[in-house]
């Protein structure tokens, strides 16, 4: 105790300026972001002595994000704090500012106190939770140094009981994306009845210097006369806009063929369909048709012969809607079932239990081989099974394995894991990646690092339907990827506004 005592009476040696400020990190913002140490500038940094104990507690989840942050976390610490003496006295930044450890006196000395505390104690007595502890020992830095202190956490509740006690909080800033005013999903740029002529005949058009300002490579736009005719275009750079490059429809092998319905719908399929896109972004509310465009395009794309993809590999965050059931029994696909039921649901749709005949296949000249592989994954869909015969996802009660599940027996489409897919480099498949809002930016970033050479990853979601606590509106992994990739040659970004399920779907997302 006497130890401890004299730790507590050491203080940090904080930097004092007029524009300087003191930040105490919460144990999650850690975990969100290993690297936050160095991004709060010249300012001040202080964490309190309990995070390292939430640290120490998490840092043996070996197959988790937060397990190996928690290590990193360790990892950058111990370089940067070597021994006692800089870790109560505080050590110099590359950044400018302070890096220090700070024990919350009030809670070591009882007869050592302050109006503050004692109204925290009031307000939040019980201190064996870690969360009012942090709060009170970033009260504790508020009262003794004279910098502006700010408590910087991720968890809403912990920011409300924080300022409740008088004390400023905010979220972790650096991974936000900019307030972004509400704008259409794509622009209108005017022209006249003859360049829309132009355009139709030419396949491509120059817009003035004026139309082209403020617009991103890669950005969808619709040409628009005076007289009310539109067309749409994608914008190539350099002025340049041109024609969509999309067919009538799109349609897996035996399945039924998927046409666009609205204009939204002709940007993301024209997306989907470019091989000289690796990265596509939609953001889109219940109903708009991600998945299903999605689905039926990567399919499209890996049954053609003259494909660039093996396969399709879809995955999502598993995280619950509600109170969780607990674990799920059975194989990895077993599991992930429930989670990527909508992907059944849609490859139902597609490939109905009565697989469609596919004649104009014939009449094209391909090479033997291919043509055998073709043939042969023909057969495959509309072969007939045995009465006995179980699915992949065991049915086991005689039901015959339906057109889709053959896909995944086969390994045409694939079931992936999140969880396991670091350390993975995943060639030639079209990579879906739903619910990507769920995820951190760092985690986001992990999936599409994993993307090699001749593969497509698409990443969808609802910005407005978020889960996850750590994670809101801007700071996501879908809007942060979108804001940061925005422009460059290989990514596309699509918004889906217009809801085609039902009536009743797009009014109770809009009203509900």
């Amino acid at each position: 105790m006497e130890n401890l005592s004299r730790a507590s009476n050491t203080q940090p040696q904080l930097k004092v300026s007029a524009k300087v400020k003191t930040f105490v990190l919460d144990t999650n913002v850690l975990l969100h972001d290993p690297q936050s140490i160095y991004k709060f500038e010249d300012n001040n940094l202080v964490i309190p002595v309990e995070v390292l104990e939430e640290l120490d507690a998490i840092k043996t989840e070996q197959s988790t994000e937060r397990g190996r942050n928690a290590r990193r976390v360790h990892r950058i610490l111990q370089e940067l704090l070597p021994d006692s003496r800089t870790m109560l006295e505080g050590v110099r930044l590359e950044t400018g500012g302070t890096l220090s450890v700070v024990i919350n006196r009030y809670l070591v000395d009882q007869n050592f106190t302050s109006p503050a505390m004692q109204r925290f104690r009031a307000v939040l007595p019980d201190l064996g939770k870690k969360d009012n502890r942090i709060i009170a020992c970033a009260l504790y830095v508020q009262e003794r140094f004279p910098p502006p202190t700010i408590l910087v956490t991720k968890d809403v509740n912990v920011q409300l009981k924080a300022r409740a006690v008088g004390l400023e909080s905010e979220d972790y800033l650096n991974d936000k994306v900019p307030e972004a005013v509400e704008e259409a999903s794509y622009r209108v740029i005017p022209v006249t009845i003859y360049e829309i002529q132009r355009f139709c005949s030419e396949g491509e058009f120059q817009l003035e210097d004026e139309s082209a300002k403020g617009l991103f490579l890669n950005e969808y736009v619709l040409l628009r006369s005076h007289e009310g005719k539109t067309m749409p275009a994608r914008y190539y750079g350099e002025g340049q806009v041109r024609r969509l490059k999309i067919p009538e429809f799109v349609k897996a092998i035996g399945g039924i063929p998927i046409r666009p319905r609205n204009l939204e719908q002709q940007f993301f399929m024209d997306a989907l369909l470019d091989d000289s896109l690796s990265l596509v972004t939609c953001f889109g509310k219940a109903g708009t048709g991600k998945t299903l465009i999605s689905t039926v395009c990567a399919l499209s794309q890996t049954q053609d012969e003259n494909s660039r993809y093996d396969g399709v590999s879809i995955s999502r965050p598993v995280i619950a809607l509600g109170k969780d059931i607990g674990f799920l029994p059975g194989t990895l696909d077993e599991k992930m079932k429930p989670w990527l039921q909508p992907y059944f649901d849609a490859l139902e749709v597609l490939i109905p239990s009565k697989p469609q005949k596919e004649p104009q296949f014939a009449a094209k000249k391909v090479s033997k081989k291919k043509k055998k592989n073709h043939d042969e994954m023909v057969m495959a869909m509309n072969a007939p099974q045995p009465q006995h015969a179980t699915s992949n996802h065991g049915h086991g009660n005689g039901a015959a394995m339906k057109p889709y599940e053959r896909l995944i027996k086969s390994g045409i489409v694939e079931i992936e894991a999140l969880c396991f897919i670091r350390g993975r480099s995943i060639a030639r498949r079209f990579f879906i990646l739903d619910e990507a809002q769920q995820l951190t930016p760092h985690e986001v970033k992990t999936v599409i690092t994993r993307i090699s050479e001749g593969s497509k990853i698409v990443l969808i979601g609802d910005p407005a339907q978020i889960d996850n606590p750590y994670v809101d509106s801007r700071s996501n992994g879908l809007v942060y990827c979108h804001n940061r990739m925005k422009g460059q040659s290989i990514s596309a970004h699509i918004m889906l506004t217009k809801g085609e399920r039902s009536r009743l779907a797009e009014l109770a997302a809009d009203l509900l």
